[in-house]
């Protein structure tokens, strides 16, 4: 199991299975990261890693539509594109 935590959510912990769709993880914990389709095209849940990035998978190509260099570079993802391979923490 890992540790995920909403910070922008008052710092909600939740555990959750590892290699877990971050976004589903947030639906199903009440985890509170905002988001409209659910599937890379809107750019709603775009949002922060702030601990622990490299306990996330791959950019994904959707995520560079919606996503600079620079903003990829500070951590930032698309919480429907992104899975959780270990403990995270994130805000948005």
């Amino acid at each position: 199991m890992i540790t995920v935590v909403f910070l922008a959510n008052g710092g909600k912990t939740v555990t959750a299975e590892e290699n877990g769709n971050l976004l589903r993880i947030s639906l199903r914990e009440r985890g509170g990261i905002p988001f409209k389709c659910g599937g890379g095209i809107c750019g709603t849940c775009r949002c922060q890693i702030v601990a622990g990035i490299e306990n996330t998978d791959n950019i994904k190509p959707k995520e560079r539509n919606h996503l600079s260099e620079d903003e990829i570079a500070q951590g930032y993802r698309m919480a429907c594109q992104t899975f959780v391979l270990g403990d995270i923490a994130v805000s948005w």
